[in-house]
């Protein structure tokens, strides 16, 4: 006998509706079934997840393959065709341009790929991107997107203990500088909400606070937020680019000296060049004691909380008002995987960023509407970033996780130690993180006096050899000059798919491709 459950289940003519016997015309467009072919389709969605899976997955991340085949942009311009036209391709030529995209595009996930502070691939986080992408769903409204509201939240929770608070709130955000732009905009209207309705015109002059070494987005957030470049005092970073809390205490002085109101303290835990770690501690007694919001931007280093033997070099985040962390960096969880995180829970999100569209965020809604999250966010759409963490966090747990992040530190010292056998080699100092900066110096450099034509010269190997590494696609590294030192590599050691012999290539290949440098 059938459950009252069952009888209430439509019947596959009621779910289709009515089929009609002769083919509808409005407007010239004739309205009779969809306009896509879906078999078409789909042949097309398995024949390029075949190219996917060849050339993206396995050549990707076979370290026998080139990092990328570099082309000049006029070259590259006229190998892809990128006009578009009036016409519709045809599905096999489609395929080719997919598979010119993926030949002509930089392999992130290579395992000598260490130019950024991401790389690597994990498959059950791609997985998750496949079908939150398929389902194309945003993440605002538990009417929209049930399964992924309740999954935000678990994992935004789990991040928080991480950290070490108990009640907390949070969002998933594009990319660690709005996290940190986030951070800004809810200090600044917890000191000061009638800014909200009533503009920086009812607020006196605001101060922020940031060491010298921190991520740009920072005076980025200044100037987008209205509250103007100058109001960010620069705090000096020690020789081992950690913000000196002397220093900032004097900034503070200087400040409030000019009439302006300190409202936001800015500390980093893994600069974007040396890794360096701010000492929390610290800092977060001079916030307490000046009664100063701290925002620890924690995009790049966040991740060693996951790690008993490293969390430590986050000691006193738990003190923090808001921490911004990124797992699309060295948990590899895949772009883009920012998260925001609050540790007031009296909604302060939502009383700060509501527009209350009543079009969207009905107030007489069939269920809770407490679990319509989206207005936190100042997005209306927001993608649905939570589902590839969780997906890769079920499938190798906070143990594999934790393993992720100690083999990328165990890989940092076998460079480091190999560097010190090796001419030519010179680091700028021990790694705090898994950032390795480093100069090489070429045979005709060494054993000069290092005058500043020395230096002026040893500046120019590091994009000598760039070039050239790029060219031949054997790898790709970053460098940058910073403060007085001139061009140095940034190695950055994060990829579960690097082993020791591709950490041996490396410095081989740096040794041969700057073999021949000659100054000029």
């Amino acid at each position: 006998m059938a459950t009252s459950q069952e009888k209430k289940k439509p019947s596959n003519n009621d779910l289709h509706g009515t089929r009609r016997k002769h083919p509808i015309t409005v407007d010239g467009v004739l309205l009779d079934g969809p306009l896509n072919d879906s078999k078409g389709g789909e042949q097309f969605v398995q024949d390029a997840f075949q190219i996917i899976l060849e050339e993206a997955i396995r050549k990707g991340t076979d370290a026998s393959e080139q990092v990328c085949e570099w082309k000049e942009p006029d070259e590259l311009r006229a190998l892809l065709d990128l006009d578009l036209v009036d016409a519709g391709e045809p599905h096999e030529k489609l395929l080719e341009r997919c598979q010119d995209v993926i030949r002509y595009s930089v392999k992130t996930i290579h395992p000598r790929f260490y130019n950024q502070l991401f790389a690597g691939l994990d498959h059950h986080s791609l997985v998750g991107r496949y079908i939150t992408e398929t389902l194309n769903t945003s993440q605002y409204t538990y009417e929209i997107a049930p399964v992924f509201v309740l999954m935000e939240e678990v994992v935004l929770k789990k991040l928080c203990e991480l950290i070490g608070w108990k009640n907390c709130d949070g969002l998933f955000c594009p990319g660690g500088s709005m996290s940190n732009m986030y951070a800004m905009n809810v200090a600044r209207y917890k000191l000061f909400p009638e800014i909200k309705k009533q503009g920086l015109w009812e607020v006196p002059r605001l101060a922020i606070f940031t060491s010298e070494e921190c991520h740009y987005s920072v005076t980025k957030g200044a100037a987008f937020q209205g509250l103007g470049t100058d109001s960010v005092y620069v705090v000096k970073a020690d020789e081992r680019g950690r913000m000196i809390p002397k220093e900032l205490e004097e900034q503070i002085f200087i400040a409030k000296s000019k009439g302006a109101v300190p409202f936001l303290v800015n500390a980093t835990s893994g600069t974007t060049v040396f890794g360096a770690f701010d000492p929390l501690p610290e800092i977060a007694d001079i916030c307490e004691k000046q009664g100063i919001w701290l925002h620890v931007d924690a995009a790049w280093g966040g991740s060693a909380l996951l790690s008993r033997k490293h969390r430590h070099l986050l000691t006193g985040i738990e003190r923090a008002d808001s921490v911004a962390w990124n797992p699309h960096k060295m948990l590899q969880a895949g772009l883009q995987c920012s998260a925001f995180l609050l540790k007031d829970n009296t909604d302060l999100l939502k009383k700060c960023h509501s527009a209350n569209a009543s079009y969207l965020f009905q107030p007489d809604k069939f269920y809770d509407i407490c679990y319509d999250t989206g207005d936190k966010s100042l997005q209306c759409g927001r993608k649905v970033d939570c589902f590839k963490l969780w997906l890769m966090w079920k499938a190798v747990g906070t143990q594999g996780l934790e393993e992720r992040v100690d083999r990328a530190f165990a890989c940092t010292r076998y460079l480091v130690n190999e560097m010190k056998e090796r001419a030519g080699f010179r680091l700028l100092m021990e790694p705090q993180c898994v950032n390795v900066c480093f100069w090489y110096i070429p045979p005709s450099l060494q054993g000069k006096e290092e005058t500043p034509d020395f230096w002026k010269d040893l500046g120019k190997v590091a994009p000598f050899i760039k070039e050239r590494m790029v060219k031949q696609g054997t790898m790709m590294v970053s460098y940058q000059q910073h403060g007085t030192n001139v061009n140095f590599f940034r190695q950055v050691l994060i990829s579960s798919q690097v082993s020791l012999d591709d950490l041996d290539f490396f410095m081989d290949e740096i040794e041969r491709l700057g073999s021949d440098f000659q100054p000029q």
